[in-house]
This record gives C-alpha cells, structure tokens and sequence, in this order.
C-alpha cells in the first residue's frame, strides 16, 4: 500500500476535523430537543395542570372556572380536560399513547393517593407524540375528579423550522470562511514545503544560488530560513572548495613549470658554461623542496583539521623557547635592517606541545619579518592577561583589508594578490598555527591599520593545577 502523503494527511485530518464537527452538531441539536425543549415542556404542563386543579375546591365547578378553561383551551397549545370519572376520561381522549391505554390500574391508585401522573408517547391519530399529565381533584374523602392536560409534540423540524434558515446562511459563511482559511493553511504550509523539495534537488546538483522567500516566522518560516542559510553556507564552500584548488593547482604548478623548463634545458644542453648548468639544477633542486614542502604542510594541515594529530603535553617555559626561535631570525633581520624588541615576561609557563609552540612562535615571527620593509621594526610582547598567555607581534608592513583579515588563516590564502614569490612560502604556515592554537585551547586573531601596524596576537591558557593533574 502506497503510504499517504502530508497534504493527503492533513487533508484528511481537516476531513475528519469537520465530520467530528457535524457530528457534534447532531447531537447537540438532537441533545436540545430531547432534554431541554421536553424537559420545557413538562415543566409547562405539570405547571398547567397543578395550577388548574388548584381552582377546584371540594368539586364545586363555577362559571368563573370553566370560562377560564375554554379561554386556555383556545389560546395556548394545551388541551385540559375536565372529567369526574376514569370512564368519562376515557370517552374524551379514546387514543392510545404508545399502543397503551390512557389510564391502567395502577395509574388509579396513584390518582386515589392525590398524586399527579405524567404520561407521554406515540399517538397514531396525532402522528405525533404527546406529553400530558392526570392531575386528582379529591374532596376530604374520595378522588371525586380528574384534570387531564396535554399538548401534542412538534416534530424537530417544526422546533427549528423557524431558525432554519439562519443555520443554512450560517452554514453557508462558515464553510466559504472555512475553506478560505484551510486553502491559505494549506498554501502557507505546503508552498514553501514543495519550495524546498524544488530547492534541494537544485543544491543536489550543485546549484547553490537559489533561496526560499521568507513569508512568514512560524517552524516552517524556520525551516526556510535554515535552508537558505544552509545554502549560503554550501554556496561559500563551493567557492572556498574552486578556490582552494585553483591555488593548489598555481601552488604546484609553478615548481613543476620551473622543472620541466630547467630539466629540458640541461637535457637539450642549452647552456654555455658549467656555471649556468649548475644554477639550473640549483632552481630544480629549489623547487623540488618547495614541492615536497607544500605536500608536508597539506598532510599536516589535514591530520590536524582531522584531529588525527596526538599534542605531548608537557610544561612549556614560553619565554625561553620565544628567544631561541627570535635567534633563528638575526640573519634575516640583519639582511634587511629591521630593528626589533622583545618584551618577555619571564614566568609564562603552559601545557601544550613544545614542537607545535616552536611551531606557533617560529610562522608569527617569519610572517612579520617576511611582510616588513626594510629599516622598519618589529615588536614581539609575550605576557599575562587573567589565565591566559597572550603573545603578540606587530611589524609595520602594508595595512591588510578587513574583508582579507577575515580570511587569513584559509588554505593558500595570501594578502599579496599578485602571489608574489619572493615573499616565499606555501600559503599554508598560518592555516597550520590556528589549528595548533586550537588544539591548546587557544586564540588567534589579527588586526591591521595604519597606526599600530598589523599585530598577530596568540592566547593560550596558562599552567594550572587542573591541566598538571
């Protein structure tokens, strides 16, 4: 069996819903006449009848009394009867109520006590029903009278006819409104439903332009924002993803032109001295350590996004390592007269991976000099802040974009737009030190403007005894 579908669910939901009403509707009428319009009814007669037995006092009949009878017999829908035996009552009401006599034996011993007798059923000659009471007139004695009052039923029919047709103009507005309000329901509901279904295959095969119109802020409204949201965030990837393999592909090609070039060269033997030969290999050789550099950097890159890199966790003293990597720099800051400073706080000590920190410091550091002009200055600040170590290293190189500083930290991305070479590097170095400073439990931001420079700052949580235990 083909299993049903939402709008066939909530169709038949809303079917049922108003089936249910209808029903109810029934019985709700039907509860109406059958309780309140008859419970009305026997009120009103026992009322009539108590109140005309009243007039009788020990059987005297006056013409006071029976002209007040037929003016009741000929205004209301009562009918009383006046009789001062059985038999004479039943000459004057000679019908059966619901194939019984009027009066059976026990209902004259009831009579005889001074007790009323209500009495109500199918008449055949009325082709109705009835309700009517006997009521005794009794003097100190004897039961010397009997009053019987009753009053043929209208049929349901006849009780609402009056009101019928306010219930069909009723009727009639409530389902045109109902329909109105379950199609917009059924709109508002499935529209961006189906919206969806059309938008999903669309991202299915990659088109992830598209958005759903936001008409409304319940869960469905919801739902549509997350999709778009949702899109937007596979249609950056997308970009990030064709991005990121144009860079891989310039990345590797240009060592692999510089290859093939200088390969063919010595092949062809288009030099003329030995010297040229050589710094043909020299460029080869160059460019193969470059190679084989960006493959280092991308599986590292990789096992650290991964999560696939274990850190050895061990005592860090921050200040040492800081000035033995700052060593590693005096050529390179000789070579392009760059003054730099240092101001360490001596008792920085973490927890984390002493390689990947050596790792950390030496990328910041190379970056900031890399990115200097000549004769300018590079600080490098390493303190406290609360529990937290905080490095810093500004240099006074050209002033980076905000929407660039956004995306520092991207595979291959460089603010250079040219990609120049000489500035080396693979595009990866600060990729690989955010996912460091991550696994530590750390920061890493960048600020650039044209007062303070650009400045890389590092916070990293210090030693503590929960981190030593």
């Amino acid at each position: 069996m083909k299993p049903l579908s939402l709008s066939q669910k909530v169709f038949l939901l809303i079917l049922t819903s108003i089936a249910s009403t209808i029903l109810f509707s029934f019985f709700f009428l039907h509860f109406l006449y059958k309780d309140l319009y008859l419970d009305s009814i026997r009120e009103s007669v026992i009322f009539q009848g108590e109140n005309t037995a009243s007039h009788y006092h020990y059987g005297s009949l006056n013409e006071e009394i029976i002209e007040k009878i037929h003016w009741f017999n000929i205004v209301s829908e009562y009918e009383v009867l006046v009789v001062d035996t059985f038999d004479e009552l039943q000459e004057y009401f000679p019908y059966q109520i619901d194939n019984s006599t009027l009066i059976e034996q026990e209902d004259k011993e009831t009579l005889s006590q001074g007790k009323y007798i209500l009495k109500e059923g199918y008449v055949k000659e009325f082709d109705r029903n009835i309700v009517g009471a006997m009521f005794p007139i009794q003097s100190e004695t004897e039961l010397i009278g009997i009053v019987y009052i009753y009053v043929p039923l209208a049929a349901m029919q006849e009780v609402f006819e009056g009101s019928l047709p306010i219930l069909i103009l009723a009727g009639t507005i409530f389902f045109i409104l109902l329909l109105v309000i379950v199609n917009r329901i059924r709109h508002s509901l499935f529209k961006p439903l189906t919206d969806m279904q059309v938008l999903s295959k669309e991202v299915a095969k990659g088109n992830y332009s598209s958005r759903l119109p936001l008409t409304s802020s319940d869960e469905v409204g919801q739902l549509a924002d997350a999709f778009n949201l949702m899109s937007s965030s596979l249609e950056e990837q997308e970009k990030r993803k064709k991005e990121f393999l144009s860079n891989v592909v310039h990345e590797l090609r240009t060592p692999l032109t510089y290859i093939a070039g200088y390969t063919q060269a010595l092949k062809q033997q288009l030099y003329s001295s030995k010297e040229e030969a050589d710094s043909y290999l020299t460029t080869i050789e160059k460019e193969t350590d470059r190679l084989n550099k960006i493959v280092h950097d991308l599986i590292q890159l990789s096992h650290l996004e991964e999560n696939l890199y274990v850190l050895e966790q061990e005592p860090i003293a921050m200040a040492q390592l800081l000035y033995d990597t700052v060593d590693l720099f005096k050529i390179r800051l000789a070579q392009k007269e760059i003054q730099y400073s240092t101001k360490v706080q001596e008792d920085v000590i973490i927890v984390g991976d002493i390689k990947r920190m050596e790792q950390v410091l030496y990328n910041v550091i190379d970056n900031a000099i890399k990115y200097s002009p000549l004769h300018s200055e590079v600080l490098i600040d390493l303190g406290i802040d609360h529990d937290k170590m905080v490095l810093t290293v500004a240099n006074k190189g050209h002033v980076i974009d905000k929407e660039d500083i956004q995306r520092i930290g991207e595979r291959f991305f460089r603010t250079d737009k040219a990609r120049n070479r000489s500035t080396g590097g693979t595009g990866l170095g600060l990729s690989i030190v955010k996912q460091i400073v991550t696994l530590h439990n750390g920061t890493f931001s960048i600020t650039s403007d044209n007062q303070t420079g650009t400045v890389v700052t590092v916070r990293i949580p210090l030693l503590s005894e929960e981190n030593t235990s």
